[in-house]
């Protein structure tokens, strides 16, 4: 009775400092995601044997972390640009609504068309557009907080191991606490990493085809496309309903939305269904209720930003649990299949 009490007054606790602490805690989860992604690419380009015997881990460490925040740095330019242009054309699409409302109106011929003809204010899709935008910008907000903590993180990295000799001087204690931070570094990285490929892949691809299409600052919506992909199950369905939408308001007409909802919502199905499942295999080894449970609860305390993070800290969580006697029914519970 009394551990049970412990174990819900912890959870609340946890949960209090979670809600209250985002504004911490959210950049520095965001740089360890980082060093695991910067880790992922380093371990990948040692493969060239030259590289791994004749270049240091640091000099390649701030090779690959140039680039990023270069890359980073060029991309959030480009990103803010599109975001004042669509903010500044805004007032011209709305006069589109009226138009779209009377063909449908003309096509339907249903009384729910005029119902939502008296009530098209109340849907505001601008507020929704503008939620979006201060979501992308308080990332990029946080980009320079991210980049000191990852920093850091690197440089804590060279004693790390010294300290865990330190701290559990027994060897049978520090070979086990390394054999959970491999895990970690295993599962996590390959997941970030393989996500990232992959949502990167379906960017290029929807940017080429948004171009096409003539929809007005493609960048920005195959950004939103590559960022809303880290969210398991919903992220590709809003990836897609948004730039769909938002082509609807630009042209007033419904043919080079239903160009974007077929061509970018076929890019997500071929991508998500055949090359991510071969690329990802099943390193996660998380049950698909959990995922959701997960994406959920992360959802509602930290918004969008908890749903991108919410499968990297599962997938700890689960590590972390299979590790211990007394906790390792929780790792089996949370797990898609009993590796035995």
């Amino acid at each position: 009775m009394r551990s049970t009490a412990y174990f819900f007054i912890s959870a609340i606790a946890i949960v209090i400092i979670l809600i209250y602490g985002k504004t911490l805690l959210i950049p520095f989860i965001f740089a360890l995601l980082l060093w695991f992604l910067i880790r992922k690419i380093r371990h990948v380009i040692d493969k060239v044997e030259f590289i791994k015997s004749k270049i240091p881990s640091w000099i390649k460490n701030i090779f690959v972390s140039g680039i990023m925040v270069f890359s980073l740095s060029l991309i959030s330019k480009v990103i803010l640009n599109n975001i004042n242009n669509l903010a500044l054309n805004y007032p011209a699409y709305e006069n589109n609504i009226e138009h779209i409302i009377h063909e449908l109106n003309n096509t339907l011929n249903i009384n729910i068309i005029e119902y939502l003809k008296a009530n098209a204010t109340e849907f505001d899709f601008g507020m929704v557009l503008k939620e979006i935008f201060n979501s992308v910008s308080d990332l990029f907000g946080s980009a320079l907080l991210i980049i000191i903590y990852a920093l850091f993180i690197f440089l804590e990295e060279t004693n790390f191991s010294n300290k865990l000799k330190s701290a559990f001087p027994s060897t049978n204690q520090y070979n086990e606490i390394t054999e959970i931070l491999g895990k970690i570094e295993h599962s996590v990285s390959n997941y970030i990493g393989m996500k990232s490929l992959v949502s990167l892949i379906t960017g290029i691809i929807s940017y080429i085809a948004l171009t096409f299409i003539g929809i007005d600052s493609p960048m920005f919506w195959a950004f939103l496309i590559f960022i809303l992909n880290f969210i398991p199950a919903v992220g590709s369905m809003v990836a897609t309903l948004f730039p769909t939408i938002f082509c609807l308001l630009q042209f007033g007409g419904f043919t080079e939305s239903l160009m974007v909802m077929g061509i970018v919502g076929s890019i997500q199905l071929i991508i998500g269904n055949m090359i991510e499942p071969k690329l990802m295999g099943k390193t996660l080894n998380i049950s698909p209720l959990v995922a959701i449970f997960a994406l959920s609860f992360w959802g509602v305390l930290w918004g969008v930003t908890g749903m991108l993070i919410s499968i990297p800290v599962t997938v700890i969580i689960v590590i972390i649990c299979s590790q211990f006697t007394k906790t390792k029914p929780i790792a089996i519970m949370l797990s898609d299949k009993v590796r035995k």
